[in-house]
């Protein structure tokens, strides 16, 4: 059997239905912004490969600090044990991140850590004598993924239906997306503070943590809130005594033009949830990092109040250090000027193609470009997405929308002329498709 064969007798997919899905695309190699078929076909990767790719794929460096590690060390046990790459990229983290921001505990995935950081918020009430904090709070179309906690703060994104008697107590609160030329947000903003301030005097006392993506819900359809209203949000929270959890999986790592998307907004969190984006796109690897006061909440003269969580590969030191090596990349090769200019020839493509029939709400932030094709609310189930996918394979484009959303997110890497090309290809569907959603 070929390789397609193979995997179609033995592998189960995510995010797929087995049954009618066409045939895997089989990739033999990545370079750069580019991933190339067994077919001999390029696709330009306009979604990094689940959002996970920075710099680029196989970036040499990256590459070459792992197979250095690996000749050296390819794991250890980390409970009583540390090695160099796990300390540096804490280090590194740390530094990148506002204080009191400090202690940094590996994982593997960006759900893990999210299910990290909610397990430390709430034994952190139980060890400072306080269990009555019973509930989390999260923004309403939140995606936070696929582990138990994860799909209970994000169970109004629509993906958790058959789990739902499973999952804890959340109490969602509106998030306010907003739009380029949208002149109505702050009117919405206010509407939603004043339901959260509702919310926060019926219940803040019963509250272990509020959660959220900053700035841009990924999996939602790449909805975004401008900086004030996230500030505003987590200012009542803390105000409140409720620690506040940013969830950094997706926009951490110069995704929205800035290295953390929560230096735009002004904010200090008391945890923060990272990972694709942190080993360079390269290996499995999560962190969470906690407070000096989260952290010394656990502390004690025996077992009782430690934080009883782990995984096998747990700072895995080959994924640490192509986290370390992806750091050195940012400042070597501009890559927050190169994602900035990015964000330029995004916003001037979105001008253009926001004139087209049934398209709407043009947004931008960092190397991210949206739209929403046909009714202005995202919808998932939409069958356009999947006619949008298949003519951009044939215009050498992986893009991936979400139901009626599309979206660009390039890595850093992608030259001038291959963004052009693949902004150019994607009108040229847009148009093609118009039917499909233009009323």
């Amino acid at each position: 059997m070929n390789i397609v064969e193979t995997d179609r007798a033995y592998v189960w997919h995510p995010f797929t239905q087995e049954r009618t899905a066409p045939p895997p695309l089989p990739v033999v190699r990545a370079s750069g912004a580019s991933l190339f078929l067994e077919d001999g076909r390029e696709l330009l990767d306009m979604a990094c490969s689940w959002w996970v790719n920075v710099h680029g794929h196989s970036h040499p460096k990256i590459a070459a600090a792992i197979a250095r590690q690996a000749e050296t060390m390819e794991h250890v046990i980390f409970a009583g044990f540390t090695h160099e790459p796990a300390a540096r990229l804490a280090e590194s983290i740390v530094n990148a991140l506002p204080r009191p921001l400090a202690r940094v505990f590996y994982s593997d995935n960006g759900s893990t850590a999210v299910e990290v950081a909610l397990k430390m918020a709430w034994q952190y009430w139980r060890n400072t004598g306080q269990p009555g904090r019973d509930q989390f709070l999260a923004f309403s179309g939140g995606y936070h993924g696929d582990t138990f906690g994860a799909m209970a703060v994000g169970r109004t994104s629509g993906y958790y239906a058959p789990f739902e008697g499973l999952m804890c107590q959340v109490r969602h609160v509106p998030f306010v997306s907003t739009w380029l030329g949208d002149d109505a947000c702050e009117e919405r903003e206010a509407k939603a503070l004043a339901e959260i301030d509702a919310v926060l005097d019926a219940n803040a006392d019963r509250c272990a943590a509020f959660l959220a993506e900053p700035l841009v819900q990924g999996a939602s359809g790449m909805n975004m809130c401008r900086p004030e209203f996230l500030r505003a949000v987590v200012e009542r929270m803390q105000a409140r005594g409720i620690p506040v959890i940013l969830d950094e999986v997706m926009t951490g790592f110069g995704r929205t033009g800035t290295l953390f998307a929560l230096e735009q907004a002004g904010v200090t969190p008391d945890l923060v949830c990272l990972s694709k984006g942190i080993s360079g796109g390269f290996l499995p690897l999560a962190a969470t990092v906690a407070n000096t006061r989260i952290y010394e909440a656990f502390l004690g003269d025996d077992f009782h109040n430690a934080f009883a969580h782990g995984h096998s590969f747990t700072a895995n030191p080959l994924g640490c250090a192509a986290g370390v090596a992806s750091f050195a990349l940012f400042e070597e090769e501009g890559t927050l000027a190169r994602i900035k200019r990015i964000n330029a020839a995004n916003r001037a493509w979105l001008a253009e193609v926001a004139r087209l029939p049934g398209v709407g709400r043009p947004r931008a932030l960092g190397s991210i470009a949206a739209i929403t094709l046909g009714r202005q609310e995202s919808d998932y189930h939409a069958s356009v997405g999947a006619a949008v996918k298949a003519a951009c394979f044939k215009q050498g484009l992986l893009i991936r929308p979400m139901g009626n959303v599309v979206y660009l997110m390039p890595p850093a890497c992608i030259s001038q002329e291959e963004l052009a090309r693949a902004q150019h290809g994607l009108t040229q569907v847009l148009r093609e498709t118009a039917r499909l959603y233009a009323s």
